[in-house]
């Protein structure tokens, strides 16, 4: 596949010129130059743009990889002929020279897994341990379908978090920002009239012009502080103990930690049937799981509870020894399961029982947020209204006695 270098040099007259060129390696390139002219005095790959030093590749490539793989794998295409087409394909650049190095691996006799070990930030561990399993039990093309699926269901429960999370704190974004622009832009006109009448304000008007003035005053820095409370926050969760202390304190936020748990139960339930149904060992596919869960506080219990195991316990006793963590139903599916010998699909229909769970939770959520917020919006904005017309009623009775 070409490769696009930045290129800088002089022509026979000696004027700098620069530019950008698809060539197949530096040599050519190299050659395509001279032979235009130019001296070439810097020649350099150009890279793309990075997220956080590495450049991005979506859950959704991943998918789309896995599916498209699957289907050709088991169609019976070769694993090289499947590659050539898929790279065809794929519109993510990097994704794409990870592809071609999978390939190139491949071709000279490196196994699927090995070549995918060599790219830990495209295939996950458990990506990795679920082909080696394929590989070694020549089920390939199954294990390739049951990732797809479970890719597809991460994605979906994956929105749904972050909609249970982003509706509300945009909802309320909205609401503190229409009460701060009548705090901070209109009540100052109506403080500066009524200071003008020169009538005593009775006490829900000071209260509101009180707080216009702190917010007029104070605004930039309380914004400040919730920025800097989130980029704390955001810095904090870099290392495992920071990971670990959040990730409690968001799991006792009435609401949002139940939907939070549950989510992390799916994602565990679901990541560990995967791996059990794919032949991967008990304890290994503990490990991955509990990381695929995405909560360090059930990471770190699973961890531990992989030494119940490693000493004969079954999965069942472990589970039921940790009962703040893992509900009764969550253990009673996986007794029946590890009873029967169908361990991988009672987890699976575990993390099905419980992205159900997310749902109901998200829309029960949304059912009591929304009239929590147009009470708040509601008395808020009343109050406001009549603490500023409680003076003009004042002096409307003034004036009449007056008369």
């Amino acid at each position: 596949m070409p490769t696009t270098f930045i290129w800088k040099g002089r022509t026979e007259e000696g004027l700098p010129v620069t530019g950008e060129t698809e060539a197949e390696n530096e040599g050519e390139l190299l050659l395509a130059l001279r032979k235009k002219g130019i001296i070439p005095r810097y020649v350099k790959e150009k890279e793309e743009k990075k997220f956080f030093g590495f450049a991005r590749v979506s859950q959704k490539d991943i998918l789309f990889f896995t599916r498209q793989f699957a289907t050709l794998f088991s169609s019976g295409v070769p694993v090289l002929q499947a590659f050539d087409a898929l790279i065809g394909q794929i519109k993510n650049k990097s994704f794409k020279k990870v592809l071609i190095q999978l390939r190139n691996d491949i071709e000279k006799g490196s196994s699927l897994a090995d070549a995918m070990k060599k790219h830990p930030r495209v295939f996950s561990s458990l990506f990795v341990n679920m082909v080696r399993a394929g590989e070694e039990g020549g089920m390939l093309d199954k294990v390739l379908q049951r990732m797809a699926d479970y890719f597809e269901k991460m994605i979906k429960l994956r929105r749904k978090i972050i909609g249970a999370m982003i509706y509300p704190s945009l909802v309320i974004a909205v609401a503190v920002l229409v009460v701060a622009i009548i705090m901070i832009f209109v009540i100052p006109t109506f403080a500066k009239l009524f200071a003008e009448m020169g009538v005593d304000l009775p006490l829900p008007t000071r209260v509101t012009i009180a707080m216009s003035n702190f917010m007029a005053r104070s605004g930039i820095f309380i914004l400040s502080g919730v920025i800097g409370f989130f980029i704390f926050i955001k810095f904090l969760r870099r290392s495992a103990k920071g990971k670990k202390i959040t990730d409690a304190i968001f799991l006792k936020i009435p609401l949002l930690g139940v939907i939070l748990l549950k989510a992390s139960l799916s994602r565990f339930a679901r990541t560990l049937g995967t791996l059990l149904g794919s032949g991967v060992p008990i304890l290994n596919s503990m490990e991955i799981a509990a990381r695929a869960s995405g909560n360090k506080v059930i990471e770190d219990i699973v961890i531990e509870m992989r030494e119940d195991v490693t000493a004969g316990k079954s999965l069942t006793e472990v589970l039921k020894s940790k009962p703040i963590i893992f509900p009764p139903i969550f253990v009673q599916m996986v007794s029946v399961g590890e009873s029967t010998g169908k361990t991988d699909e009672m987890l699976n229909k575990v993390a099905d029982f419980y992205d159900e769970e997310v749902d109901n939770a998200v829309a029960n959520l949304m059912s009591m947020l929304e009239p929590a917020l147009i009470v708040f919006l509601g008395v808020t904005i009343g109050f406001i209204v009549i603490s500023l017309y409680l003076p003009i009623f004042k002096l409307g009775e003034v004036a009449g006695r007056g008369g």
